[in-house]
């Protein structure tokens, strides 16, 4: 929070309520500092999209905790989702896919740089889906040990020239915040900060810092109006 505060950014903390313990105060916190809380998957087992009548089972849990933590985002642990059973949930919008990453999981990508909408298997519900467009964090530099930000830039540019939306997710618990050597599963916290002092040098004046939620209404009304 003090990273992005510091440099006027703000982005959506997503939690797994089951498995994380998620105080009430640091979700208020959160808000009242102009960031988003979304919920992250159940438990992160990995056991979500097994199986059609346990996902139903623990939608209905998940659907409590949208309520309870007044969130309007969803986003499936490791990325292994199926996008049709994630539209029975009560989300204004999603983050569990990407336009292409071949070390996740369940490496099929969405192919897009831009929002798409989503319509449930029962074809009751929509939801804007948000593809992540950069690299997550843990991919280049815990499993692929870079020790630099050059394909986050590399890719954001060409983002850029494509009229994209750059969308990236990060795990603040693989950030070393102490300036001390990292383990292996750790990378220096600023990168992040360099990462995002880039995005401030080369295209002030010429992004939209927005948090999901409010980019999934833009892109609703966005496909309202040419309907």
């Amino acid at each position: 929070m003090g990273l992005e505060t510091n440099l006027n950014f703000r982005s959506s903390f997503n939690f797994v309520p089951e498995d994380y313990s998620v105080p009430v105060d640091l979700r208020q916190l959160l808000v009242q500092s102009g960031f988003e809380v979304g919920v992250h998957g159940l438990n992160h087992d990995g056991k979500l999209f097994k199986h059609p009548a346990g996902f139903k089972k623990r939608a209905c849990r998940i659907n409590q905790y949208l309520q309870e933590w007044n969130a309007a985002g969803f986003s499936s642990p490791s990325m292994i989702s199926n996008l049709e059973w994630i539209g029975d949930l009560n989300i204004e919008y999603d983050c569990s896919s990407f336009d292409t990453d071949p070390f996740e999981p369940q490496p099929e990508g969405s192919g897009t740089i831009f929002p798409f909408e989503v319509m449930n298997s029962s074809k009751t519900k929509k939801y804007i889906e948000l593809p992540y467009t950069l690299p997550q964090d843990h991919t280049l530099f815990v499993i692929l040990q870079e020790k630099n930000i050059d394909t986050w830039i590399r890719k954001l540019d060409w983002i850029v020239e494509n009229g994209g939306v750059a969308f990236l997710t990060t795990h603040p618990d693989y950030m070393n915040f102490e300036g001390t050597p990292c383990s292996r599963e750790q990378y220096p916290a600023s990168y992040y900060a360099d990462f995002l002092e880039y995005v401030l040098r080369k295209y002030a004046g010429q992004y939209w810092h927005i948090l999901p939620g409010n980019l999934a209404r833009f892109w609703k009304e966005r496909i309202s109006r040419k309907n």
